[in-house]
């Protein structure tokens, strides 16, 4: 029993390996990597910095800013925004650089239209 899947009759195993080793797919990876890796530095960093300072300078996150709101709260609730931001900002990236080029690589990989023009153009 295998658990490999088949690839579809409508597109040979050959052509996934073209379609791997073709420019455009080289540069779509590119794009991508260049998005995400800067990205998930600086988050890894800007996390660390919170953790590191919630346990080496105590004094610095404990300060109160208004009421019972202290500094580490605010670091705390800006790793959502963060994360948040950067989601959306991937969102907006990939709706713009990534998305035509893949979208361009299953149309020719399996054949078909691209639908996302035919539903804008409705």
């Amino acid at each position: 029993m295998s658990t490999d899947t088949p690839a579809p009759a409508s597109a040979p195993a050959d052509s996934y390996v073209a379609a791997q080793r073709s420019d455009e797919f080289v540069g779509l990876r590119k794009a991508l990597r260049g998005f995400v890796f800067p990205m998930t530095v600086a988050f890894f960093l800007w996390y660390a910095l919170y953790v590191i300072l919630s346990a080496y300078a105590r004094g610095f996150m404990g300060t109160k800013i208004v009421g019972n709101i202290n500094v580490a709260l605010v670091f705390g609730l800006l790793q959502f925004v963060s994360t948040f931001l950067i989601a959306w900002l991937y969102s907006r990236y990939a709706e713009r650089k990534l998305d035509p080029v893949a979208d361009k690589i299953r149309a020719e990989l399996t054949g078909s239209t691209d639908e996302r023009k035919e539903e804008a153009s409705s």
